[in-house]
């Protein structure tokens, strides 16, 4: 007889949207692996358990100390997201947090204080696999939408506060459109917070380096990024502030990390300017 946890693996194939979903997930395993201390994402390593994918590629990847400090960027990114979230539920204990472009993230639930509710959004063809992976739950629902249709605001109840989040999404957002997508959740959200990591010029012109390739877009400028938060200035309706990514909310200074780490890690912080943004909406 089959024990009910050994559940059938889902076969992801290379090159697509699957696949995009996979490599965050493993750069999670890793942060859960190398930086103990730091970071622990248990979910993760049993997801992982659940894929039929070649993980060679990733494997021989994580061996070199770039992508290593990438994990730890994943570690401290997510860190910072769920400090910020916590201190909400602190004082909105029944809130809503919502996941915006959450793959096969879960942030929200590794905050999950027994109380909130959770809705993570994502592009339909994601958040289908999500509902193979990641099943929705009394509290937890998986919406498929388009962030830039507000239609999904529609499905927030904000009646015990709201508290968006969004890790490594923003980046792919042009300017214009973010320029709308924020003041709407201000509007619609009054009294919530929205936090988000952002970065300078400098810094998502790497990051999006190969992407921007893929889908033929030959300037970037266009695309959301913080190289000031004077930057933000335009946003109306809510107080807006920043920490550093790296060491806004930890020192960094364990075991696991090594010194060229924490150079880098302030580097990041200082010349690429990448930080943690939160946003708290004027109340009513």
């Amino acid at each position: 007889m089959t024990h009910p946890s050994a559940a059938k693996k889902i076969r992801i194939e290379h090159n697509t949207v699957q696949e995009t979903l996979v490599i965050p997930l493993y750069g999670r395993k890793i942060c859960t692996e190398r930086f103990p201390n730091l970071f622990r994402d248990d979910k993760a390593m049993e997801l992982i358990e659940r894929l039929d994918y070649d993980f060679s590629g990733l494997e021989k990847q994580a061996k070199s100390l770039a992508h290593q400090f990438g994990a730890l960027e994943v570690a401290m990114r997510e860190n910072d997201l769920m400090i910020e979230i916590r201190a909400y539920l602190q004082d909105h204990p029944k809130a809503t947090l919502v996941n915006l472009g959450c793959g096969l993230d879960q942030t929200a639930e590794n905050v999950d204080n027994g109380q909130c509710r959770i809705v993570n959004i994502d592009m339909p063809d994601v958040i289908a696999v999500r509902d193979r992976l990641l099943p929705a739950s009394e509290r937890v629902r998986n919406l498929g939408c388009d962030l830039n249709d507000p239609a999904w605001m529609d499905e927030i109840d904000p009646s015990d506060g709201v508290c968006l989040m969004a890790a490594g999404v923003f980046y792919y957002f042009k300017t214009e459109d973010i320029k709308k997508l924020f003041p709407r959740m201000a509007k619609r959200f009054p009294g919530g917070r929205l936090v988000f990591d952002a970065a300078g010029q400098r810094a998502v012109k790497i990051m999006l380096k190969t992407w921007v390739k893929d889908a033929g877009i030959t300037s970037i400028s266009d695309y959301f990024a913080v190289n000031r938060l004077d930057d933000l200035a335009w946003m109306e309706g809510a107080t807006v502030t920043s920490r550093g990514y790296m060491l806004g909310y930890t020192d960094l200074k364990d075991p696991s990390v090594p010194a060229l780490f924490r150079l880098l890690a302030k580097l990041g912080d200082g010349f690429m300017g990448m930080r943690i943004v939160r946003m708290d909406f004027d109340g009513e």
